[in-house]
C-alpha cells in the first residue's frame, strides 16, 4: 500500500501563487509516475500534470506555462508550483501515484482562487 498526503492548498487571489506538496509513504519502492489531478464542483476529475520517475512531465493545456510539477525522489515527494492562478483553477487537488499497475490517491487539498 502507498499512502499519499497532500498539503499546501488554501485561498488565494487571482494572479497569485500556491505550492502543493504530496508525500508518499508505505510501499514506495517501484512508484513510477506521480501526478496531480483536480475536481471542481459538478465536474469530473481531470489531469493537471504528471511526472515519471525519470523526470518526464506532462501538463494539461489549461495549465501549461503557469504550473510546474517537480519530484524529489529522495524525499518521495511531488510538488506542484501554481502561478498566475485563475478562478477556474478552483478545485480539490488530488495527488496520485502509479505503482506496479495500481493507482493510489491522496485525500485531496482544496484550492480556492478568488476573483
Amino acid at each position: 500500500q502507498v499512502q499519499l498526503v497532500e498539503s499546501g492548498g488554501g485561498l488565494v487571489q487571482a494572479g497569485g501563487s500556491l505550492k502543493l506538496s504530496c508525500r508518499a509513504s508505505g510501499s514506495i519502492f517501484g512508484i513510477n509516475a506521480m501526478g496531480w489531478y483536480r475536481q471542481a464542483p459538478g465536474k469530473q476529475r481531470e489531469l493537471v500534470a504528471t511526472i515519471t520517475s525519470g523526470g518526464s512531465t506532462n501538463y494539461a493545456d489549461s495549465v501549461k506555462g503557469r504550473f510546474t510539477i517537480s519530484r524529489d525522489n529522495a524525499k518521495n515527494t511531488v510538488l506542484l508550483q501554481m502561478n498566475s492562478l485563475k478562478p477556474e483553477d478552483t478545485a480539490v487537488y488530488y495527488c496520485n501515484a502509479l505503482r506496479f499497475g495500481l493507482i493510489y490517491w491522496g485525500q485531496g487539498t482544496q484550492v480556492t482562487v478568488s476573483s
